[in-house]
């Protein structure tokens, strides 16, 4: 039996299993990412509905940076984030470096540009369609945000599921304010670089399978989603006509 196959024998054995260093580690990833997206999204629904409707001196600008940190590395938020909560660092009186706090602070660093940036974009183009129409009635900019927001809630809740994929799949933060110290704040991804380096392949691609089942039911979600607000615009089922010729028999 080659190494690959005796390693994935040896992985779903882990998780039929229900292994308990197995369990832990995707229970941590699963907490750490979600708390981070619980902040990361409720600033970005924000901050995104804001900037929508806003219009200002220096916007474009605004744009334009929050544009860049979309595409920002995510070890350097994590060496941002670290410098923070450094000893000497502006934060460190919280002493949460490598810890918990330390790996939820930047993944919600690195999810809010792309919640901010994607709610934006939805709710502006929402925007462009009834803000005209939302203006006439008296709504002012804060309160055609909220209206554009429940709206376009189906479309936000994928945004919501696409930053959380993004969070839980990420490796270089949490690895650098984390310390990926065992027990304490090693989560699927830091365990998977640790243990393919130490050799321990059948872990690893145990925790990977869990990663790609997470990403997979995240985007079969997300494809419901997009169907059930297909259905709810147009519920009724098309129905195909034949047109009939002169002469044709009944």
């Amino acid at each position: 039996m080659n190494t690959f196959s005796s390693s994935a024998a040896t992985a779903i054995s882990l998780l039929t299993s229900f292994d308990a260093t197995l369990a832990g580690i995707v229970a941590r990833s699963l907490a750490v990412s979600a708390c981070a997206c619980l902040i990361a999204c409720s600033a970005g629904l924000v901050l995104g509905g804001w900037l929508a409707v806003s219009r200002f001196k220096g916007r474009g600008v605004l744009l334009a940076l929050l544009n860049t940190a979309l595409a920002l590395p995510s070890v350097v938020v994590g060496l941002l984030v670290y410098l923070l909560l450094s000893r000497s660092g502006p934060l460190g009186f919280l002493g949460w470096l490598f810890s918990f706090k330390a790996m939820v602070l930047a993944q919600s660093v690195l999810v809010l540009p792309v919640v901010t940036a994607l709610v934006r974009q939805t709710i502006e183009d929402a925007d462009r369609k009834h803000g005209e129409q939302l203006a006439s009635l008296g709504a002012g900019r804060f309160v055609r945000s909220l209206i554009l927001l429940w709206d376009e809630r189906y479309a936000l809740l994928t945004v919501l599921m696409a930053a959380f994929g993004r969070a839980i799949s990420e490796v270089g933060a949490v690895m650098v304010v984390g310390g990926n110290i065992d027990g304490f704040t090693r989560v699927m991804t830091t365990s998977i670089a640790l243990e393919t380096s130490k050799g321990d392949l059948p872990l690893a691609l145990a925790l990977g399978m869990v990663l790609l089942g997470v990403v997979l039911l995240l985007n079969v979600l997300i494809a419901l989603l997009k169907r059930w607000r297909e259905l709810l615009d147009d519920p009724l089922p098309k129905v195909a006509f034949t047109p009939v010729t002169e002469g044709a028999q009944p």
